[in-house]
């Protein structure tokens, strides 16, 4: 009799253990399950506004709000794509026309950052703005699916880059010696300036004004605040700032071009290299409602 209660003890406390193992193991297939849900865990605005933007108004912002929010003024779904992916407008193609012509104004809020340190970006270090932005693109891809119903898939391809490199005569450039709240680069009508950037923001910038991706290659870490200035080609004029031809004036011919200006004003030199391209291909997008 006491062999008999003995083992009807452990055989319960097998069956219980039994049970248990089974619970976690449900409960464990079920998160992964949910991992793998679109969506699912993915960082959002709290709330957004998206609405046309004034016709009238001229030239177009991006700025990082307190706590992760985002406010874009004057810009084509096609800018939002290549904010939120980290690319630049050549690594974009699909969509209809209204895709790169209409512009929106976007106002996002996002509840507290995960980020830990300052809430204002310009009181953030590298790394802090690095986490940053990087939230910011997750939560812009989440409302761009949502609002625009985009949708995207990624190629990846060898095309020409440009490699950006120190000239045989070294560098001209002077590091920041005291990194301010001010950090970046700002560009308009063939002069760009920098405050406490480093290389690799100069070669996300020039990506833009060549039309090719630009990897630094420089060796160059530091921080930098310098001026360079060049004249867009002609028919290039409009994109980089220059006026329209028509109302305002283009550049007169003859002065230093990009690849130029970057040997002589920085000591700085873009080489023509191929190199592996990731590409955004747009596979649907709807005009978002007025909200």
């Amino acid at each position: 009799m006491v062999i008999w209660t003995s083992n009807c003890q452990e055989w319960e406390l097998f069956r219980a253990l039994r049970r248990t193992q089974i619970s976690i193991m449900f409960r464990l297939a079920t998160f992964a399950l949910l991992l793998t849900w679109p969506g699912f865990g993915q960082l959002t605005f709290e709330v957004a506004s998206i609405k046309p933007a004034d016709p009238d108004a001229r030239g177009t912002s991006i700025q990082f709000m307190p706590g992760g929010g985002l406010k874009m003024t004057g810009i084509p779904l096609r800018g939002m794509i290549t904010f939120a992916y980290d690319v630049r407008d050549f690594q974009v193609s699909g969509g209809a026309g209204w895709v790169g012509n209409e512009r929106f104004d976007v106002m996002a809020k996002a509840a507290r950052t995960a980020v830990d340190g300052p809430v204002d970006f310009a009181a953030m270090n590298d790394s802090q703005r690095k986490t940053m932005r990087d939230q910011i693109g997750e939560r812009l891809r989440a409302l761009l699916a949502d609002r625009f119903q985009l949708a995207v898939h990624k190629e990846t391809k060898e095309q020409p880059i440009y490699a950006l490199v120190v000239s045989k005569n070294g560098a001209k450039l002077q590091e920041t010696k005291e990194a301010g709240s001010r950090q970046g680069m700002s560009m308009n009508r063939g002069r760009l300036q920098a405050m406490g950037a480093p290389i690799e923001m100069l070669g996300q910038t020039l990506s833009n004004v060549t039309g090719r991706p630009v990897v630094d290659k420089t060796g160059l870490t530091g921080k930098y605040d310098f001026v360079v200035e060049w004249t867009p080609d002609i028919a290039d004029a409009r994109q980089q700032g220059f006026g329209n031809g028509v109302t305002e004036p283009v550049p007169a011919p003859g002065g230093p071009t990009i690849f130029t200006a970057l040997q002589e004003q920085l000591g700085l030199k873009l080489e023509s290299q191929k190199g592996p391209v990731e590409n955004i291909v747009i596979d649907r997008a709807e005009k978002p409602s007025e909200n």
